[in-house]
């Protein structure tokens, strides 16, 4: 049988591991890029960088927007909008008792054209949603009760349901926060610039400067590693004592298989004699008289000391006494698995 546990911490550990190389090489890559002091001066980079290769840059400055968002249950205006409804409800559970649940209702995105800004120029950013680093702060949060309706609130208790109300939560990228962007500059064919996902190389979006976001994954790469250590570790822990356990059981089978054998052996062995010694006896004697069979005692074939007088279950099989039957999980017999032994008694 295969170590399921130790096979998906190994893979874990791995997972982990190519995780904290990722992170590392974006410390690395942030490191690495142009620094733009103010955003006046990304104009000046981009007629003097080589057009064959992409510039990445990290800018800093303030979110603007010529049309910003207003949210509906907030005075906030913002640039990114994003929208959840859950239904909130108490449903029977299988013991009978009320639990708590929830549902999805609702799951709206929203985004304006919006750019940073700091003074002596403007850059917009195009697909900031997927870029790493980007956390949206919760502008509102509101639970609207459900109406308790005679009629209705009948309907859901028939159904094992209690309607508690609509839970409402609005996470917003305000106008005015302040923001570092890595990516790559370009400029279109109109003259505004811009910022986006280069094809290859870091893209962030972060209220942190840059500075803190290079120490932060570096702190992250080594927890990684360290984390994919442990895992790989334990991994290899698990799959090493299944392995021994696996082997240690196979030797123990082998020996028991021996003794089954040599038991057997020695049975027809004492059998053969009784034979021998019967026949020799009645030849030389004519006066012979039938003799009572000798009775060979049917000892176990673990100990061979005791009579056998366990039975297992399902298979059937007696060939052990009770005592050395504990040791076993398997018939020496047909290799079952033994789920029961009963024990059995002769008059």
């Amino acid at each position: 049988m295969v170590s399921w546990g130790g096979i998906t911490f190994c893979l874990s550990g791995a997972a982990l591991y190519f995780l904290s190389r990722g992170t590392g090489r974006d410390a690395t890559a942030l490191k690495s890029v142009k620094r733009v002091n103010q955003i006046k001066e990304l104009a000046v980079l981009l007629e003097s960088a080589c057009k064959a290769l992409p510039l990445v840059v990290t800018v800093a400055g303030r979110v603007g927007s010529d049309a910003p968002i207003s949210c509906e249950h907030s005075s906030v205006r913002g640039v990114i909008l994003e929208e959840i409804a859950e239904q909130h409800f108490l449903k029977h559970n299988e013991s009978g008792s009320w639990i708590q649940d929830s549902a999805l209702m609702l799951a709206m995105s929203k985004e304006v054209p919006w750019y940073l800004e700091d003074g002596t120029g403007r850059v917009f950013i195009i697909g900031a949603r997927g870029a790493s680093g980007l956390v949206l702060p919760i502008a509102s949060e509101v639970f609207e009760e459900s109406g308790r309706s005679l009629v209705r609130g009948t309907l859901d208790y028939l159904q094992g349901l209690k309607m508690l109300g609509v839970k409402r939560v609005e996470r917003v990228l305000p106008v005015g926060t302040t923001l570092t962007v890595v990516g790559e500059a370009v400029r279109d064919d109109l003259g505004t610039l811009r910022i986006q996902k280069p094809h290859k190389g870091p893209f962030y979006v972060s209220p942190k400067s840059i500075d803190e976001l290079i120490v932060n994954l570096g702190k992250w790469s080594r927890w990684y590693k360290f984390m994919s250590i442990g895992f790989t570790a334990f991994g290899v822990y698990l799959l090493t004592s299944h392995a021994i356990k696996y082997f240690l059981e196979r030797r123990r089978r082998a020996a028991l298989n021996r003794r089954v054998f040599e038991a057997a052996a020695q049975r027809r062995e004492r059998q053969q004699q009784g034979d021998v010694d019967t026949s020799s006896s009645h030849v030389e004697n004519d006066s012979y008289e039938p003799k009572r069979d000798t009775i060979v005692p049917d000892l176990c074939v673990i100990c061979l000391e005791q009579e056998y007088n366990a039975v297992f279950v399902p298979c059937g099989h007696m060939c052990s006494c009770t005592s050395c039957s504990t040791q076993l999980s398997n018939c020496p017999l047909c290799r079952r698995r033994i789920e029961q032994v009963v024990r059995t008694y002769r008059h």
